[in-house]
């Protein structure tokens, strides 16, 4: 790990849980420790001020997400990054999955549906105006509930678990990270929600393949 303090001690009421937790997320996300390398638990807790044992719960909770994993009596190291094969495999599942699922959610839209999509926009209207993870997170987060929603809205609960399971906004976030992406995610959301509201089916599936293949494309171009 870097030398220097690079986490804030934490306020004695806020719940010490969710707060190590998102300290320890934000600080992978942000490269403070690089893919591979081993975490260290005491000098975490010890720039944290707090014990040992909110960190490995930190820790449980991130390797969950398969952003750590854990080293058999050593503790846990951050996972790699993804590969240009692994980056290719997850968007295939992605274009088998969520291009089909944004046309039956068109087909399914109501007045109800159209309320969530737009409610959702409006969480994230404009690109980050800063590059750093605090910004960028927000539109992460967007992003993920997005496709998350349309998914819902398909109605096929085991797709949507599916996607949950390959945690694939996190794996993409790290890779993103520091790129001008997001006035061109935002842009394509706009075109698929737009599709979504007009009920129409072939429109929806062409505008979310458009945008996993123009993501993935921006990805691949860069590994």
């Amino acid at each position: 790990m870097a030398a220097g303090r690079r986490l804030e001690a934490l306020p004695s009421r806020q719940v010490l849980a969710d707060g190590v937790y998102e300290q320890i997320r934000a600080l992978i996300m942000n490269d403070g420790i690089e893919p591979g390398a081993r975490v260290n638990i005491d000098e975490i807790a010890r720039e944290l001020g707090v014990s040992g044992t909110p960190v490995r719960e930190a820790l449980a909770r991130l390797e969950s997400e398969e952003l750590v994993s854990r080293l058999p009596l050593r503790g846990y190291r951050v996972t790699e990054l993804l590969d240009r094969k692994e980056v290719d495999d997850m968007y295939a599942l992605r274009l088998l999955l969520e291009p089909p699922s944004a046309g039956l959610a068109a087909a399914a839209m109501s007045d109800a549906n159209v309320a969530l999509l737009e409610a959702e926009l409006a969480t994230c209207p404009a690109a980050p105006a800063e590059d750093a993870y605090s910004d960028y997170k927000a539109l992460t987060a967007h992003d993920q509930r997005l496709h998350e929603l349309i998914l819902h809205l398909a109605g096929n609960v085991a797709v949507e678990q599916a996607f949950a399971r390959t945690h694939c906004h996190l794996h993409f976030f790290r890779l993103n990270y520091n790129q001008p992406f997001g006035e061109q995610t935002i842009t394509e959301h706009r075109v698929i929600v737009d599709a979504l509201v007009a009920g129409n089916a072939a429109a929806a599936r062409q505008a979310m393949t458009d945008h996993l293949e123009v993501a993935r494309d921006r990805l691949l171009s860069r590994l």
